[in-house]
């Protein structure tokens, strides 16, 4: 059987590959090893969160399918950050982990270019360092046009809690054992990492009566930009916040040596950003508690996720530790917390396409290139089957820009840095974080989403029709000017805010801290959609800032713009440093932007390239 894709892996990466490609009309085939694990959350009940909440957006905005699904199958919705700037606002959803890989498959499977197949891959066809296809554990060889690879943390899969290691996938499922060891024969350098996850606890084991409530917000929100369907504010499923105690850190302190980590039973590298709790005790030794997170995972089941818990202790010890904490001195804990190692491959080994620079239509997202979280491995996930499909129909793909999106900043972070330790998305990664917002991901993106064919038109004319009423309110308010009158000027001091002495626009009044878009009712019709209100507001109130911004993101462009041949050899150019050297022919930057933001490579090596591509292009 032939197809145009294959995508090796059924979680979050494996999901948004597949569909790109089957809704860009390709013929696609899912190979899983289990078809009930698709879109499976091994860990935490989530979507979202710092940072993490804007990547779904963007997912959104570019046509995938992971803020649909959300939206859902969500049991809570929260604003963060309110309280701080636009920049770092982000929606974030307790999941039911039923619902949410239910629907998943009910998307894939009633997607007419999209086949499933339950097999574990083994190895690939590779001809002239050209991927045809893979092969299965049963010798079965199935041929494609292209290979994306989202195998999660199956590669070489091994659990452990205190001395035990046992060879496995989440949910004790059979681990790829031989794939990696195939890659590394290909010329990747394969990378051993390490995650964990809390224990789950029995719902009714728990005196909540010890916890504070964490209700979901009382205004409504939504992730995708389309299929919003309304929900009761008031049904939504709280959670509950407690945290640890001195017996809880004595009790880790007297057991450290018993840890997998600790105990020297760990070879992998753990996630710096999301450490186990033996951990943040060890690190952060001066803080007298940590505060965990009791959260549901479906209305299914009654089991409580405990955030922040993440362990691998022996079962005994796990017990003592969840019995000294506020409301769980009786409770019952229905699955153990575990920490689960697993082969990746070095991402600087992928082009900002993530095709590998090795095999030519091998693409590689999520997990395997060294990362964490659902939400980065949807949205690599997204960007290789559409670039996969792109290739296949001769079209040139897409890279997006760190101004662009913080998918951007993630895919040329693992492409130009690499990783050391599972990466995780954070809003202190985007220099132009104030450009990537929450309330702007369709206007920066749903272009290239209508374009590549995953957006349409019905969609895309509502975005053309936002950005009419964007542009007419901003003229309403810079058009309406209010006379230093005393009519005028007792209603400005009505709404505390200082009277004027000149005649003043609406919009320049907007930027005054304590000015809020209603305060004009009575002045101009602000009969909008919020959406619009609220960009409006933005735009005005951080319009410097904004302006700042976008001047310093045009002037990082021009370096983007000078474009590395990749046949260019760094040994025949003078007065580079040799670590520069060896790291620009390993990493092979696609443009002087992107050399510039490699480790070890400075600013007097970066002026004599300069100087070599410009003589070059004289010659």
């Amino acid at each position: 059987m032939q197809y145009d894709i294959i995508v090796v892996g059924g979680g979050h990466a494996g999901c948004e590959a597949s569909l790109a490609s089957a809704r860009t009309n390709h013929k696609t085939l899912l190979i899983t090893s289990n078809k009930n694990n698709i879109a499976d959350m091994p860990c935490n009940p989530s979507i979202g969160g710092p940072a993490k909440g804007i990547v779904v957006r963007e997912i959104s905005a570019l046509g995938g399918e992971m803020a649909n699904n959300i939206d859902k199958s969500f049991l809570q919705m929260k604003m963060l950050n309110t309280k701080k700037g636009p920049a770092v606002r982000a929606l974030r959803a307790q999941a039911d982990k039923i619902t949410y890989k239910e629907e998943m498959l009910k998307t894939l499977e009633n997607e007419k270019n999209l086949t499933i197949k339950e097999a574990m891959v083994e190895d690939l066809i590779i001809e002239d360092n050209v991927n045809k296809g893979v092969i299965l554990e049963n010798g079965e060889k199935i041929y494609s046009k292209a290979v994306i690879l989202t195998t999660g943390t199956y590669l070489k899969g091994m659990v452990l809690y205190g001395s035990t290691k046992i060879p496995s996938g989440p949910h004790d499922e059979k681990p790829s054992k031989y794939l990696s060891d195939n890659l590394k024969k290909l010329g990747f350098r394969i990378k051993r990492l390490k995650t964990g996850t809390p224990p789950r606890i029995e719902k009714a084991s728990i005196d909540f009566s010890k916890a504070l409530l964490q209700p979901g917000d009382d205004t409504e929100y939504h992730f995708s930009f389309y299929n919003n369907e309304h929900y009761d504010v008031n049904k939504q499923i709280p959670c509950h916040l407690i945290y640890t105690t001195p017996l809880t850190h004595q009790i880790i302190k007297d057991n450290l040596s018993k840890s997998s980590m600790y105990g020297g039973y760990v070879e992998g590298i753990g996630p710096r950003y999301c450490p186990s709790i033996e951990d943040k005790i060890v690190r952060f030794s001066d803080k007298e508690r940590h505060q965990l997170f009791l959260e549901p995972e479906s209305i299914y089941y009654d089991d409580i996720y405990l955030q922040g818990f993440s362990t691998s202790m022996p079962h005994d010890i796990q017990e003592k530790m969840v019995h000294s904490l506020p409301g769980l001195e009786n409770a019952k804990i229905n699955k153990y917390a575990y920490a689960i190692e697993y082969d990746a491959i070095d991402s600087t080994q992928l082009k900002p396409t993530l095709e590998t620079k090795l095999i030519s239509s091998l693409y590689t997202a999520g997990q395997i290139n060294g990362t964490s979280g659902y939400e980065e491995a949807g949205a690599q996930g997204l960007i290789a089957g559409i670039n996969a499909s792109l290739k296949l129909d001769g079209k040139e793909e897409i890279v997006l820009k760190r101004n662009e999106a913080y998918i951007g900043v993630l895919i040329d972070d693992l492409v130009t840095k690499g990783v050391i330790d599972p990466y995780r998305l954070l809003t202190s990664r985007a220099e132009h974080r104030l450009l990537l917002r929450h309330d702007n991901a369709d206007l920066r993106l749903m272009d290239y989403g209508y374009k590549i064919g995953l957006i349409n038109k019905e969609t895309y004319s509502k975005l053309q029709q936002k950005r009419e009423n964007i542009d007419k309110l901003i003229n309403e308010l810079k058009n309406y000017l209010l006379n230093p009158n005393k009519e005028n000027n007792q209603y400005l001091e009505s709404i505390n805010t200082p009277s004027i002495v000149v005649t003043t626009s609406l919009y320049d009044l907007l930027k005054r801290p304590e000015i809020e878009l209603d305060h004009f009712k009575k002045y101009i019709d602000l009969s909008y959609d919020q959406e619009v209100l609220e960009q409006v507001s933005i735009l005005t109130k951080y319009e410097g800032y904004i302006t700042k911004a976008n001047k310093e993101a045009s002037k990082m462009e021009e370096y983007e713009n000078i474009k590395i041949p990749n046949s260019i050899d760094y040994e025949q150019i003078h007065n580079i440093a040799k670590e520069a050297k060896q790291k620009l022919s390993e990493i092979k930057p696609v443009s002087v932007g992107q050399a510039m933001r490699i480790s070890g490579v400075n600013p007097s090596d970066i002026a004599m390239l300069m100087v070599y591509l410009k003589r070059k292009n004289n010659e």
